[in-house]
């Protein structure tokens, strides 16, 4: 990368994708010294509507905290204690197998999202239902080439119209924070393809106090206290259930469950894909109640069961990473540099991990004019860490998962301690 070519200061900046990951590294051109920063995004739906949970390990939070992406005015809850159930004949909760610290802060994708909107400067350009349809990279600057009709008269003032239907705009950098799907990714490595794990995540969420309804026999007065992350394991997969904010004071329980596909559905093939919510198929629909109702205890499948077939969607188990995180003028970050399996709970954190660091590598280009390549080297190699641990987790969770009948609590904790290798469960440490 010719870095002694990029002035930071004043810099013209795109950011393509306003998804979490695109907000904070805007966030980390601003303070690094860019001047006017576009954020491009597809989607032209309120992303503040979404209610997915997500986790962030109490360690990485407080690196994130310092680092200024994450404080308090963010809706959380503290989590504290992962507590593993097996069923066992109509026991409300089942069997608990072991009890394993938790130390993690949920949160909801939607308030998270807002808040870190919000945190942008007020001159930025965020600009909804955006294609980007195409990305060049030369050594005065990069362009993006834009669907017609889609961006014109919202701030810019740089843009070529062609006779092709598309619109260019020049930028002196940019930054894709654009997906599992990313335009950019597929500029700066074309070579790069996800590869499909062979399972999905069906995921969902329902206001805590609909929890009242699942009245059991047998079920304790407090089943479930809001400090526990639940795991609950069956053949072939499993299915993990946290409160998480619902942005207006109270909670609702956030729910992922993994397995295998009903036969018939062919994903190796096709392109990277998600089902939102609304599309489930009867098929699809048909599988998860199964499994809700006859591999997990009553308890726990009821919750399940509770979430409206319209408000599910589902999410295929996807692998990949770029081998490095910059490209000439190209700067990847998030699930378009690097796309490791839910199960490792450090996708977000990784997100904001990727800010950070992008901003201590803009503000080091005037004087070190390696900066931005130690960047992409450095979070290549946390992304290769995160795919891998990923894998691990996927195959004894689900892919190969152990006789959970045999496991007591000394036997599940050294079985998680080995899949968990190196003890990155959560995100690795951030480094600058």
């Amino acid at each position: 990368m010719n870095t002694d070519r990029i002035r930071i200061a004043g810099a013209e900046v795109a950011v393509v994708g306003g998804s979490i990951a695109g907000c904070a590294t805007a966030l980390a051109a601003h303070r690094a010294g860019a001047g006017r920063i576009s954020v491009l995004e597809r989607t032209a739906g309120r992303l503040a509507d979404r209610g997915v949970g997500l986790a962030v390990h109490n360690a990485r939070y407080a690196e994130l905290a310092a680092a200024g992406y994450l404080d308090t005015a963010m809706p959380w809850v503290q989590l504290t204690t992962r507590r593993w159930y097996l069923r066992d004949g109509t026991a409300p909760l089942g069997r608990r197998l072991a009890t394993l610290p938790f130390p993690f802060r949920s949160y909801c994708w939607g308030p998270l999202w807002r808040e870190l909107r919000r945190r942008l400067p007020e001159d930025t350009v965020f600009r909804s239902g955006v294609r980007v349809a195409g990305v060049s990279d030369a050594a005065d600057g990069a362009t993006l080439r834009l669907d017609d009709g889609e961006g014109g008269g919202n701030g810019t003032s740089d843009g070529v119209r062609h006779r092709t239907g598309h619109r260019t705009e020049r930028f002196d950098l940019v930054i894709g924070a654009d997906g599992y799907r990313s335009t950019v990714r597929a500029a700066a490595f074309p070579e790069v393809r996800p590869d499909y794990a062979g399972y999905l995540a069906w995921r969902g969420a329902i206001p805590a106090e609909r929890l009242a309804e699942l009245d059991l026999p047998g079920l304790p007065a407090t089943p479930w206290a809001v400090e526990d992350c639940i795991y609950v394991v069956f053949p072939g997969g499993h299915v993990i259930i946290y409160r998480i904010p619902d942005g207006h004071g109270g909670h609702r329980a956030n729910w992922v469950l993994y397995t295998a596909p009903p036969a018939g559905l062919d994903l190796a093939s096709a392109s990277p894909t998600s089902l939102p919510p609304g599309t489930l198929t009867d098929a699809l629909h048909s599988h998860l109640t199964h499994v809700a109702r006859e591999l997990l205890p009553p308890y726990w499948g009821g919750l399940i069961r509770l979430t409206p077939r319209e408000d599910c969607f589902i999410q295929p188990m996807y692998d990949f990473t770029a081998p490095r995180y910059t490209a000439g003028r190209l700067l990847l970050a998030g699930d378009a540099a690097t796309v490791a399996r839910p199960h490792t709970a450090g996708g977000a954190v990784k997100a904001l991990q990727d800010a950070a660091a992008l901003e201590a590598a803009l503000r080091a280009v005037p004087v070190r004019q390696d900066a931005l390549d130690a960047y992409g080297t450095e979070r290549g190699r946390t992304g290769r860490a995160m795919v891998e641990l990923g894998r691990r987790l996927g195959r004894f969770l689900v892919q190969d998962a152990p006789d959970w009948r045999t496991l007591d609590q000394a036997g599940l904790a050294a079985a998680w301690s080995t899949a968990d290798g190196s003890g990155a469960f959560g995100g690795r440490e951030l480094k600058n």
